[in-house]
């Protein structure tokens, strides 16, 4: 609404971030003091049919006010659950098309797999992907699907230096929505080298600029840049009104009653701008009044995260003390009445449609058996007094299988021991168990080729970042577990030279002393080939390698579909009396 006296623009604005693929509730405990009584209740949070109930609400009570309505997604759909594991966008672009939202923020996470599943993504979206600072004007034209060529995509203008916008018209004044991700993408995903990403600041002074030289001065943020960077950029940056934010999982508001963290108030001023951030996980929504003056500065704002619950709630007796129904309603009563908390029903148009297309889906891969451990799989990043992970080489060796299959005569294989997240126990494992559990993210695996003599440098460096040995290590996810490669290392020894006696495994199965001067094929993730973490030697690499759109999951699920045997293979490597022999995935 705009009001002709006083000239200002009142917009309601809901809005979600990281909601990372958990399109279901989330059984969330949470912990409340009732009459002195400590009490741990089980909800269920969240889920993608609860939010579309309650924006249907706010959208529909600021219509009955004659105010705007917007709802933003601030980036990060992609990655979190099985349901990205198996179905990458796919899923995402539909149950985010049956929130109706109005634009959403490029993610960090939507880049993991490199530029084509966003391009593929893009298709099928209803609504824009704003991505300011992502320059796509020299993308190449050999791709065979390109980001460039998709009318969803809001990216850099390279002639203004600015970002593109959308315009939406409130009551007879223009909003104008730009976004922004970090400027430093390509160091903790995975964007194509021919797309870069420009200086958000810089970036953002422009498109200030460039808006306002169309006569529009009401301008909202969409940003996934993180909690501290949005703060960050108020101070350097006027002109915005709001900063719509993701990245960070800030759930601001008061939630201590609840046993949640209490963040900073909702709506944080910086100078004339404020900033808002939703949580994660699809567990909130915020929402917003805004009331802009006609100059373009905010006049009134308030609003608040709420936490979306189901209505039933579980109190474990031994944790009550009591059998009887008064804890119960007790703890029902105090949640429902705190503030920040929504109880909602799941919208049935939106739960329908994630049944139909995707829970029976899931539940079927959850019971489709690939393998059979005779004995538990133990993983552990760095090796113990009882040996080294049972698991990580075998991943390795996946990488290796599949892509040799894809025809890239891959010799060995480096992965890091974070990228695999837990022990296999004995018995029937489905794709669930891998894709949902073992090797949730769905980081994709790449193909490069290298000199021999970086490959100690490799394993070196990565060992040394997971031990804190002569360098301040990132933890110890950086050790590496290989496929075709034995050796070991040497605490002691001088740096540079603690990897000794590297031997590569040809394609008769015999081990080789390793030839410095020649080219070898290798394979690892993404992030690996990166060279972050003590991997800095691997970016010595011909050229860019390939990164392809397979996952970690896609390779070992297909491993053990092909080969369910190898769960049951002695696995080589041990500790070595001199420091610490690598275990090898062998075929013993």
């Amino acid at each position: 609404m705009t009001n002709k006296k006083n000239k200002t623009t009142l917009l309601r604005i809901a809005h979600i971030n990281d909601t990372h693929s958990y399109f279901e509730p989330t059984s969330l405990q949470l912990t409340i003091n009732v009459d002195g009584k400590a009490l741990s209740p089980f909800v269920s949070a969240g889920g993608f049919a609860r939010i579309a109930t309650r924006v249907k609400q706010l959208r529909h009570e600021a219509q009955s006010q004659d105010k705007g309505f917007l709802f933003l997604h601030a980036g990060d759909c992609f990655q979190g659950t099985l349901y990205f594991s198996l179905f990458k966008g796919e899923a995402n672009a539909t149950m985010l098309n049956c929130l109706n939202i109005d634009a959403m923020a490029l993610g960090n996470h939507e880049l993991d797999m490199g530029n084509e599943p966003v391009a593929h993504f893009v298709q099928k979206i209803d609504f824009p992907l704003l991505a300011g600072n992502w320059d796509l004007s020299n993308e190449l034209l050999t791709k065979p699907i390109r980001l460039s060529d998709s009318p969803n995509v809001v990216s850099y203008n390279p002639d203004s230096q600015a970002a593109k916008w959308i315009e939406k018209e409130i009551n007879g004044e223009t909003i104008a929505i730009f976004s922004l991700a970090l400027d430093k993408m390509a160091d903790i995903s995975n964007p194509d080298f021919d797309t870069p990403f420009t200086n958000a600041i810089e970036t953002a002074k422009q498109t200030v600029t460039a808006i306002n030289a169309k006569g529009i001065n009401k301008i909202v943020l969409l940003s996934h840049m993180g909690y501290d960077a949005d703060l960050d950029l108020a101070n350097h940056v006027s002109g915005i009104g709001i900063i719509v934010g993701g990245h960070s999982h800030r759930l601001q508001g008061n939630f201590s009653a609840l046993g949640l963290a209490k963040d900073d108030d909702y709506g944080v001023r910086v100078n004339e701008t404020y900033v808002v951030q939703a949580g994660y996980h699809a567990l909130s929504l915020g929402h917003c009044d805004i009331e802009f003056n006609h100059d373009g500065s905010i006049h009134s704002f308030n609003g608040k995260n709420e936490l979306l619950l189901g209505r039933r709630l579980f109190i474990d007796a031994k944790m009550s003390g009591t059998h009887d129904e008064l804890p119960y309603q007790l703890a029902r009563q105090f949640i429902d009445n705190h503030p920040n908390v929504c109880v909602c029903k799941k919208d049935r148009e939106t739960q329908s449609i994630l049944e139909q297309r995707y829970i029976s889906r899931v539940r079927a891969l959850q019971k489709k058996i690939i393998a059979n451990a005779n004995h538990k799989l133990r993983h552990i990043r760095v090796p113990d007094e009882q040996g080294p992970s049972d698991l990580a080489p075998m991943v390795a060796e996946s990488f290796a299988y599949v892509m040799n299959k894809q025809g890239y005569e891959v010799e060995f294989a480096i992965h890091n021991a974070g990228g695999v997240r837990n022990s296999l126990n004995a018995g029937d494992v489905s794709v669930a168990d891998v894709a949902g559990k073992l090797l949730p993210f769905a980081v994709p695996i790449g193909v490069y080729q290298i000199k021999g003599q970086y490959l100690p440098l490799i394993l070196e460096g990565a060992i040394n970042n997971a031990l804190n040995n002569g360098v301040e290590g990132t933890g110890d996810g950086s050790y590496p577990y290989t496929y075709n490669l034995d050796f070991d290392y040497q605490f002691e020894a001088e740096q540079g030279k603690r990897v000794q006696n590297l031997k590569v495994r040809n394609q008769q199965g015999e081990w080789q002393i390793l030839d410095l001067n020649r080219v070898y094929v290798g394979s690892s993730s993404a992030y690996t080939m990166k060279g972050k973490e003590g991997y800095e030697a691997i970016l010595n690499m011909k050229g860019e390698g390939v990164v392809t759109c397979v996952s970690m999951a896609d390779c070992f699920i297909e491993l053990l579909t092909d080969k369910p045997e190898v769960l049951n293979r002695k696995q080589g490597g041990q500790i070595s009396t001199t420091g610490i022999k690598v275990a090898t995935s062998s075929p013993e």
